[in-house]
């Protein structure tokens, strides 16, 4: 009985065109190096945050906060494991809520969002970073800016021939606003008997010796970079 012929092995199919890989190709191998490179420095970077205390790679900066809105404190740290952050305010610890809160926007970057914006806001603002082999700190101010505003303008005035008048209002804007005071739409000129004083938080009208001349429609006005405002009293002297 004659035997079967053995049977040819079949050739090995052809990869898909561009399927083939040249490792000798020198564009191959420069990718090649440049991927072991980068997993040799993610690894470095790794064992490093592993062994050592929390650091500061690109520190807080200075940020203005506009009255009512928002504004963003961010600082890129370097820490493992997960560290405990806490923010706080010229001294006092921020708690995370509705008013301050804590965002963690990557494994490295860490920021705290101030909402509805207010002139007590105005402060120094610091984080400390704490994990088990050590801790870091950084600090940066929030600068805040409000339209110039009276609060409370000054009350309608009926006082008696010789007596002492005085007008308060209660004003607010950051930077600090310029004031002024008129009478009948003409300002005054101050002098001893009649002049303005302006805090902080307040600006007060003084008329001394009062006299039916006194008498008028009196304005209070303050104004900065950011806005301005007005308000109005009726001053009586009989």
């Amino acid at each position: 009985m004659s035997k079967a012929a053995p049977a040819k092995k079949s050739a090995a199919a052809a990869p898909p065109p561009g399927c083939t890989l040249d490792i000798n190709d020198p564009q191959v191998q420069k990718a090649a190096i440049r991927i072991q490179a980068s997993y040799r420095g993610h690894r470095s970077r790794k064992e490093l945050r592993e062994k050592g205390p929390p650091r500061v790679l690109e520190p807080l900066k200075d940020v203005v906060l506009i009255e009512g809105s928002a504004a963003k404190l961010t600082c890129r740290i370097s820490a493992f494991p997960d560290p405990f952050i806490r923010w706080s305010k010229d001294g006092n610890e921020l708690r995370d809520g509705p008013k301050y809160r804590y965002v963690f926007e990557d494994p490295d970057v860490v920021a705290l969002v101030v909402r509805d914006g207010e002139l007590a806001d105005l402060g120094q603002y610091s984080i400390n970073v704490t994990n088990p082999f050590g801790q870091c700190s950084d600090s940066a101010r929030i600068l805040v800016e409000v339209p110039a505003k009276i609060q409370k303008g000054p009350d309608n005035t009926k006082a008696r021939k010789g007596t002492t008048v005085k007008l308060t209002a209660e004003i607010l804007g950051e930077p600090a606003p310029d004031v002024g005071w008129a009478k009948d739409g003409e300002d005054i000129e101050e002098d001893d008997r009649v002049f303005f004083e302006i805090g902080s938080t307040t600006t007060t009208l003084t008329i001394r010796r009062a006299t039916p001349q006194d008498s008028g429609k009196y304005e209070v006005y303050v104004e900065n970079s950011l806005g301005m405002d007005q308000s109005f009293a009726r001053v009586d002297v009989a």
